[in-house]
């Protein structure tokens, strides 16, 4: 038995080689967009020669070609619209100022000790169930999941008497299999709503994609992962593992200060203010959150547009409330470090958006990305497989593509443009592309050697097992891998059959 699961290791490794060798075999995601743009104005100048066009579906006896970039018109657009082209990109002013209130909270230690709260105050008979929900509640503050819950869950579980890569398994699955579900907005929505809506725009210039264009679906994935995440824990994964005979000595599972409650009553206090006003203002139909005009429905109110200033707020308001209670903020420069450090983290991101920009910028003025999605829309069409098929083949390429390019955001920049015109002409919404996406996106994350924090899993794993590598991680996640995207495509088809939106006025179906 020992041999055959050392034979099967040795599978799982050799695959999981070529995968990391495929991977750093590409470039930088950055370096990757400015080969990219530049491949793509050549393409312009060379399909442009030889006359590629296509009849525009929405506007009968139009016909769209191919505008060549290495025209003189097309270098005084590159050259004139460089730097608009970085500041005007959707994405990056979202993310920005959700990451300002975000790095509040986390600099404050409100995000740390919420989190340790949820845990310590968990019964040991659902304690798995807790901890994979408190992994994917904690992804909308980014990555404070991987380097607080992770490690947090593998002494909770150590010391429960149970195996501690089994705590540390269940809390990657929910911080990073679980990407996609939550009962709150995070950084990720209008990042990823933006790139939608820029994509959108290639075939509808006044489409709009709102941040919770996937709410809906995203608050009952929570609790369908969550329980998929247990199962998998406790009847598959920890079997396997056995009983743990390590050295690692227990760790004491530090319970919250008096200081800490403090600042988490404080944070409370402000949280449920915001809920107040926020209720006060939106359940009226009058209310000063919603639009002068009656007729505009929630989803274009005010409320809806600003929804990344609410998260700033929120965030912001809460962190500094817990400081002052907690003790962690005595100055405004406490505050302003919080923010400050917040943006460090965005740097590579930053300089990813640049040359993203660059290309997405290109890809539309040539409109290589309308004229490739019209033709797809037509193969897709012709085969006739039905929307069903089409959807879960999305999900099944995303997640192919994840293991060799992990950043869900240059993955969506690249594949947004093409793939949601395409859907939209099949009458396929925007929205739920990029909901397909994202379950793509999420369900092989955590067996993907390219996703920025796995190795930071191997380093955590092998403090319990000093011969754990990379093999060892994808052997314990692949069941969750398997599961969760089998459960996401019954809630998917289920969803799509009944018809209901997937997130505040964001249907499933377009019309051109």
């Amino acid at each position: 038995m020992k041999e055959e699961l050392q034979v099967k290791k040795g599978w799982v490794d050799k695959f999981l080689a070529g995968v990391e060798y495929a991977g750093n075999a590409l470039p930088h995601p950055a370096t990757l967009f400015a080969i990219l743009a530049a491949i793509v104005v050549i393409l312009s100048a060379v399909l442009s020669y030889f006359g590629v066009s296509a009849e525009h579906p929405a506007k009968e006896g139009e016909i769209i070609e191919v505008f060549n970039l290495l025209s003189v018109e097309g270098l005084h657009m590159m050259m004139t619209k460089l730097v608009t082209n970085f500041t005007g990109f959707a994405p990056l002013g979202v993310v920005l100022v959700a990451m300002l209130g975000i790095g509040i909270a986390e600099g404050s230690g409100l995000i740390g000790a919420a989190i340790r709260l949820l845990v310590l105050k968990s019964r040991p008979s659902i304690i798995t169930f807790v901890v994979v929900l408190a992994g994917v509640l904690s992804n909308t503050a980014s990555e404070v999941g991987y380097v607080l819950l992770v490690p947090l869950a593998a002494i909770i579980f150590h010391a429960f008497g149970r195996h501690p890569i089994a705590g540390l398994a269940a809390a990657f699955a929910g911080v990073s299999g679980g990407y996609s579900a939550n009962l709150l907005l995070g950084t990720v929505d209008p990042l990823l709503s933006g790139i939608s809506q820029e994509a959108a725009q290639i075939l509808d210039p006044n489409y709009l994609v709102n941040p919770a264009a996937n709410y809906y679906f995203m608050a009952v994935s929570t609790f369908f992962i969550a329980i998929a995440g247990t199962f998998v824990t406790d009847k598959i994964v920890e079997p396997r593992l056995g009983k743990y005979t390590g050295d690692e000595e227990l760790e004491e599972i530090k319970q919250l200060t008096s200081a800490e409650r403090k600042g988490l009553l404080y944070a409370l206090f402000v949280v449920i203010f915001f809920v107040i006003i926020i209720l006060a203002g939106m359940v009226p139909a009058d209310g000063f959150l919603r639009d002068l005009d009656p007729t505009v429905g929630v989803l274009r109110s005010p409320f809806m547009k600003g929804i990344v200033t609410v998260i700033f707020l929120v965030a912001a308001l809460s962190g500094i409330a817990y400081g002052v209670g907690a003790g962690t903020i005595k100055s405004d420069a406490d505050v302003m470090k919080g923010m400050a450090d917040s943006m460090k983290q965005l740097g590579g991101y930053i300089v990813l958006v640049f040359f993203a920009a660059q290309f997405v910028a290109y890809f539309k003025w040539t409109n290589l990305g309308l004229i490739l999605a019209i033709q797809g829309a037509e193969m897709l069409k012709a085969l006739n497989v039905g929307t069903i098929p089409v959807l879960i083949g999305f999900i099944v390429l995303t997640a192919l593509v994840n293991l060799i390019m992990g950043s869900a955001s240059a993955k969506w920049t690249l594949m947004a443009p093409v793939f949601i015109p395409m859907f939209m002409l099949n009458g396929i919404s925007p929205e739920l592309t990029q909901v397909v996406y994202r379950i793509g996106d999420s369900v092989t994350n955590i067996i993907s050697p390219m996703m920025s924090y796995f190795a930071l899993i191997v380093a955590f794993i092998q403090k319990y097992d000093k011969n754990a590598g990379i093999g060892t991680v994808i052997a314990t996640m692949l069941p969750y891998t398997i599961v969760f995207m089998l459960i996401w495509m019954v809630i998917l088809i289920i969803w799509f059959m009944l018809g209901i939106e997937i997130g505040p006025e964001s249907p499933l179906f377009y019309q051109p």
